[in-house]
């Protein structure tokens, strides 16, 4: 063997990578992951600038909105509220502050609540988080079942029945089936609380996470505990309706997508069980676009529950945007923008990294 054949041959259950090359290139996981995390800055800043400049191109007049008619006849009280709240400098200038603020973590305060922005959308979105994640997870579980059972049953009966029903799910209007929900089973049966995250009778349990289930577990709450997930239920199974359509319907493209590949035909020639086959080379096969979805998906719950949230009366980051947006509310608006791009930015920096752990050729490229 030669020296330089040396240099690259593994040791015994050793790596097949060059020591020289590691060192001068680093680990590739890890500059995979340095290459995403500074993609991922800049592309905060950019959701900063357009969040920016979109609220400020809003044809309409804050003062008016915050001060009523009576008040915003004043100048000297228009004037005055612009000199709080900074509208009186330059753009350029109220985009510097604000990055600067930004760095801080201050998103300003908001002329509705008068509370710091950061303040209320703490409070805001847990609610949306628990809300989003119970829903994500029921939904992500049915939809992936569905849709490999669809895959493997293709063109049967089961494969028909499903599609019917995914479709069903994707084509009819969140607002209306929350109507319908709401009314059926709340106002006719009476089975699940309608509005809010608690009954009156309980007190929300102590805050450490902002999720009232967590929360009272934490404090040893279980009335607490077993009053919240009863109001989680409806609201919840309105979006779990909604996306787990979409979920069926593309984890059967994904599954059929793999069904045919040559490694799945070499499993199962090999006499492998089938239900290996499918867990371990099948699933795994179609598992990168379907946690590309499944990562917009939450993305979208927690920044598009605004209809479930307002019927539901979810005080959560969709009500808190929409009465923000209808009170011109200027510094809540981009507070709920800059969050809701921060939000996707981060799932999609994490499915970034997933990529990389579940298939090694991703973080080599």
């Amino acid at each position: 063997m030669t020296s330089t054949e040396s240099s690259v041959a593994p040791a015994a259950g050793g790596s097949i990578i060059d020591p020289a090359v590691r060192r001068r290139y680093g680990h590739p996981l890890l500059r995979y992951i340095l290459i995403r995390l500074g993609l991922s800055i800049l592309l905060i800043w950019g959701v900063t600038l357009v969040t920016f400049i979109l609220s400020n191109l809003v044809p309409a007049n804050p003062a008016a909105a915050a001060l009523g008619e009576r008040a915003a006849a004043d100048p000297q009280v228009v004037a005055e509220f612009n000199r709080k709240y900074g509208f009186d400098k330059p753009l350029p200038v109220q985009y510097g502050r604000y990055l600067v603020r930004l760095l801080h973590l201050d998103l300003g305060t908001s002329t509705q609540t008068h509370n710091p922005v950061m303040t209320d959308l703490r409070t805001a979105f847990p609610a949306t988080a628990e809300l989003a994640l119970g829903a994500l997870i029921v939904s992500t579980v049915l939809g992936v079942l569905l849709g490999l059972v669809a895959a493997l049953r293709h063109r049967r009966i089961a494969d028909q029945v499903i599609r019917v029903i995914s479709l069903i799910g994707i084509s009819t209007p969140t607002f209306w089936l929350a109507l319908v929900i709401y009314f059926v089973f709340f106002y006719k049966l009476g089975w699940f609380p309608g509005s809010g995250r608690l009954s009156t009778d309980f007190s929300p349990p102590p805050d450490r996470t902002g999720f009232y289930t967590i929360d009272a577990l934490l404090a040893g709450q279980w009335q607490v505990f077993a009053n919240a997930v009863s109001h989680l239920v409806l609201p919840s199974s309105v979006l779990v309706l909604y996306t787990v359509g979409l979920l069926a319907r593309f984890s059967r493209t994904s599954v059929l997508d793999v069904l045919g590949n040559e490694y799945v035909v070499a499993a199962r020639a090999k006499g492998l069980p089938g239900r290996t086959v499918v867990l371990r080379y099948v699933l795994r096969g179609a598992l990168l676009p379907i946690l590309t979805v499944v990562g917009l998906t939450f993305g979208s719950l927690l920044s598009g529950a605004v209809l479930t949230e307002t019927i539901f009366a979810w005080n959560g980051i969709g009500q808190y945007a929409f009465k923000a947006s209808t009170t011109l509310d200027l510094q809540a608006i981009m507070g709920v923008g800059v969050l809701v791009g921060v939000t996707y930015i981060t799932i999609n920096f994490i499915v970034d990294l997933l990529y990389g752990v579940i298939d090694p050729r991703v973080r080599t490229r």
